[in-house]
């Protein structure tokens, strides 16, 4: 992070002149020295851009992703940082600034206080425009998820629903503070542009239903969605990639093209309609994708991948998922449209298998090195490339201590959120992959993560986790299943809302300033 300080200036070579016959006064060099400062200050305000985007650099979340501003002429300058290249950096990311977006449950604290009565102050000052105020509103907001991290356990909301404990959670009392937060606040304006089926709307079933089920329960959601775009902290791209895949691209065509100037197209409507796009460069805008497609399609526009929130199934760090700016969702399979029958199971003692895995052998490079070492090669290990006729399989996850979760081609897996249903406690094996919530969700206290080069040793990680590790993770497990729950309508701290607060978080990330011009 680079210094605020101001820096430090010599006064040991004072100016001299031919006609000067003393050293001038200090006040005098002050000035001189002023004077250019302020002609440099008058020339830059003229030639710099007239829209600024900062990030969060104490972040709230994760480290700052990117500075990003839109020079003269249109032209962007952004230096993100760089994604992080493996796994166990994802995860220290992450466990050690989650924890700094510290709620506070009642909290009026001083400076949240001074942060009111300053901003009052200066508001009365002038008319302030509706974005300062509400990036004003944002940053009490800020100031009080800070200023929570000193409260007690004791200070703590009463909430009737749901009360978040435990070390499931980075920080517990900050993830509470913050979903309050956004409950009071966070306002969505969708873009009305784009017809049906592409735009508006999405699949509901099968294993890519996360992307409709959210985007139609967004277009009906009355509390977080407004119809005025100046309210709005944030804005939706309501396309579905899903159906951009179905709709308009040319099967076994290889050709990108046609759904890429598709999204080109779109972004290019509501910038010319609407100013939010330009004025943030869309920092302020995010798109939902389950499909695997979903960040190749997005590169299309560079705004879009290097500054929008991209709330993303297919979370791959290795491939410009960047955690701090992006958002990784579940990947739920709904094979009749929603959850009925596929929750529950039974007790940890009535599971008389120790791990579970069925699935085709031919899906990317992690599935063959499983089933080498363990189809058909051990009764503990119910490892299948396809089930047995009359075997179902869910019922298999019921009978499973642990459920095996692999990457296919791309590190997404509906298995995660299929064993966390079942009772089953996953076990991730995957590269590159930001799992689902990780912002707010410690997955080493309910999962076990195994790299892909320990699939031979396999089954002694998973004997070797004593009885009472395992019940551990499996209550865990079971206690942060509404997280990753989908329900007709959405009820709090369900999947839907979990993907709202996560956007949320990003939101807060974010800083929006536009200049004023002289009159």
């Amino acid at each position: 992070m680079e210094s605020n300080e101001a820096p430090e200036f010599s006064e040991t070579a004072p100016l001299t002149s031919d006609t000067e016959t003393s050293p001038p006064s200090s006040s005098l060099k002050f000035l001189l020295f002023l004077v250019p400062l302020m002609l440099v200050s008058v020339i830059v305000s003229f030639l710099a851009p007239k829209v600024l985007v900062w990030n969060f650099k104490s972040s709230l979340l994760l480290p700052s992703s990117s500075s990003i501003e839109l020079g003269r002429g249109g032209r962007v300058r952004v230096a993100p940082a760089p994604s992080p290249p493996v796994d166990h950096q994802v995860k220290k990311d992450v466990s050690i600034n989650a924890s700094t977006i510290a709620p506070s449950p009642n909290t009026a604290p001083e400076s949240r206080v001074k942060a009111s009565v300053d901003i009052n102050k200066t508001t009365a000052t002038r008319k302030y425009t509706n974005l300062e105020r509400l990036e004003a509103g944002l940053e009490i907001v800020r100031l009080a998820i800070r200023d929570g991290k000193r409260a007690n356990q004791t200070d703590m909301v009463e909430d009737k629903d749901y009360a978040p404990t435990g070390p499931m959670y980075w920080h517990d009392k900050a993830f509470h503070r913050s979903y309050l937060e956004m409950e009071k606040q966070l306002q969505i304006y969708i873009y009305e542009e784009g017809e049906l089926p592409v735009f508006h709307n999405g699949p509901c079933q099968g294993i890519l239903a996360t992307e409709g089920y959210f985007i139609n329960q967004l277009e009906m959601d009355s509390r977080f969605v407004t119809r005025d775009p100046e309210k709005a902290h944030l804005y939706f791209l309501p396309f579905s990639i899903t159906y951009l895949i179905r709709f308009v691209y040319v099967v076994d065509s290889n050709e990108w093209g046609p759904m890429k100037h598709t999204i080109m197209d779109y972004v290019r409507i509501v910038a010319d309609k609407y100013p939010y796009w330009n004025r943030s460069l869309g920092a302020d805008h995010f798109m939902l994708a389950c499909h695997d497609w979903g960040p190749e399609i997005s590169f299309s526009v560079p705004n879009l991948y290097n500054n929008s929130i991209r709330a993303l199934c297919n979370a791959n760090t290795s491939e410009r998922f960047i955690p701090s700016k992006d958002v990784s969702i579940p990947e739920i399979n709904l094979p009749l449209g929603d959850l009925k029958g596929l929750l529950g199971g039974p007790s940890p003692s009535k599971r008389d298998i120790l791990a579970f895995f069925a699935g085709g052998g031919d899906h990317g490079p992690i599935r063959p090195i499983l089933l080498k070492h363990w189809e058909n090669k051990d009764k503990d290990m119910e490892v299948h490339q396809y089930l047995p006729k009359g075997v179902d399989y869910y019922q298999m996850m019921r009978r499973a201590r642990f459920c095996l979760c692999l990457s296919g081609y791309e590190v997404a897996s509906p298995r995660v959120g299929e064993a966390l249903h079942t009772g089953c406690v996953p076990v991730l094996l995957s590269s590159a992959y930001a799992a689902p919530f990780g912002d707010v969700l410690n997955w080493n206290a309910f999962s076990v993560i195994v790299p892909v080069e320990d699939i031979p040793n396999l089954k002694n990680i998973l004997t070797s986790i004593s009885t009472r590790r395992y019940l551990t993770l499996q209550r865990r497990g079971v206690q942060i299943r509404r997280h990753f729950v989908v329900n007709f309508p959405p009820q709090r701290y369900d999947m839907y809302h979990m993907i709202l607060h996560s956007i949320w978080l990003r939101r807060l990330n974010v800083r929006i300033h536009q200049q004023h011009q002289a009159e």
